[in-house]
């Protein structure tokens, strides 16, 4: 890729001074550095655009769910009977494990 664009950034001299000793030592040009930053954040900032959007729509959809008068219902007690038998099976497989 062509690097015929220029990236002002102002900041303190000890930190420049670090940061390019630190490339030095791993015998990097600080500018590569700099970009794989640039390159990581922008990455970053999709996934989270990503997650956000989807998470977004899982809640939207849950919203259409919860007013839809033909979804089925679970009653919590149902469930929390369930998850007790589940953790019962699970304490006594650990019983067993540790005997």
């Amino acid at each position: 890729m062509a690097k015929d664009a220029m990236f002002t950034l102002k900041l303190e001299p000890q930190l420049r001074e670090q940061f390019v000793a630190a490339a030095a030592a791993v015998d990097r040009p600080a500018s590569q550095i700099v970009r794989e930053f640039m390159r990581d954040f922008i990455e970053q900032q999709r996934a989270v655009r990503e997650h956000d959007s989807w998470f977004r729509a899982e809640v939207d959809l849950a919203m259409r769910e919860a007013d839809d008068p033909d979804v089925a219902r679970v009653p919590h007690e149902e469930i929390a009977s369930n998850w007790r038998e589940k953790r019962a099976a699970l304490l006594r497989q650990a019983d067993k494990r540790s005997a």
